[in-house]
């Protein structure tokens, strides 16, 4: 099993993935952009950051089929469709909501991963799973499309099953292909696709944001993102999501720190059930 390879490096890396990714909360509510704008610029500004990181390395840039290639593209699709959807749940509720209802995407994985690569169901991958979901169903406060925060969790669901779709082709290329290289062409692809907002946005406001922009595309998407990609060559794509289930977390407290965004009563009960999955998790990883 994949999974036996893990080590308490690997743990870390994963984790630390886990902590950096976590900004991306707290800066997708803070940036005041268009969701689309602010997924351009992240991802235009990552390409140039993971170019010169892999000329640096002696990375090698090509692959060694045209299948492989193609998997890595429709990644890239699936990021760009993925990250819009996200910033667009933060956009309609909090840091909160936002990030604890786009990590429906364990549950997700857990039906998908054996279905799309054949592997053996694991019962307690299913528990977790469900653990995670019944702490999302406790952010809801209404299943009523009149009400915007049950809007914000239907894009954070959705986002969901495209993240997961995403790292599932990912988990398959991660062990014959570097991580940063995997992320080079992702992001071409998302800033490709969004190429055309240069053109129906207004660009004058981008240098106010700069500085929170910089941080998005160096910090959360070059380094976090190319950590958790590399870390799928020691985890299934099921035990790593379930893993990084902790970013919650960490968004939340900074979300509250930076944001002074204070979650309900309903919103942390939900961060406790989705917190007991991800520890679980991590001890039955590094047991193995």
């Amino acid at each position: 099993m994949v999974e036996e390879r893990a080590d308490l490096k690997h743990i870390l890396q994963l984790n630390l993935a886990v902590i950096i990714i976590s900004t991306s909360g707290t800066l997708g509510r803070y940036i005041e952009l268009s969701p689309f704008l602010i997924i351009f610029l992240r991802s235009f500004i990552a390409i140039w950051a993971l170019l010169i990181f892999c000329k640096i390395k002696g990375l090698k840039l090509n692959f060694s089929n045209k299948k492989d290639l193609l998997k890595v593209l429709f990644a890239g699709i699936l990021m760009c469709a993925h990250w819009l959807t996200y910033f667009q749940s933060l956009k309609l509720s909090s840091v909160a909501i936002g990030m604890l209802s786009i990590y429906t995407y364990p549950v997700i994985t857990t039906f998908l991963e054996p279905l799309i690569r054949k592997t053996g169901f694991n019962k307690m991958h299913l528990f977790l799973g469900i653990l995670v979901l019944f702490g999302v169903y406790f952010l809801v406060p209404e299943f009523s499309l009149d009400n915007q925060q049950t809007i914000a969790v239907c894009f954070g669901v959705g986002s969901a099953f495209l993240y997961s779709l995403r790292n599932i082709l990912m988990k398959q290329q991660a062990s014959k292909y570097n991580g940063s290289v995997l992320m080079l062409y992702q992001m071409f692809v998302v800033s490709t696709l969004l190429i055309p907002v240069l053109f129906f946005f207004d660009l004058s406001v981008i240098p106010s944001q700069l500085a929170p922009v910089l941080v998005l595309g160096l910090l959360t998407t070059s380094v976090g993102h190319t950590l958790l990609v590399s870390s799928f060559k020691y985890f299934s794509a099921t035990t790593a999501s379930i893993i990084s289930s902790a970013q919650p977390i960490y968004g939340i407290l900074l979300g509250y720190f930076i944001l002074n965004e204070v979650p309900a009563v309903n919103t942390i009960i939900g961060g406790l059930l989705i917190a007991t999955a991800v520890f679980t998790e991590i001890f039955r990883s590094f047991k193995k």
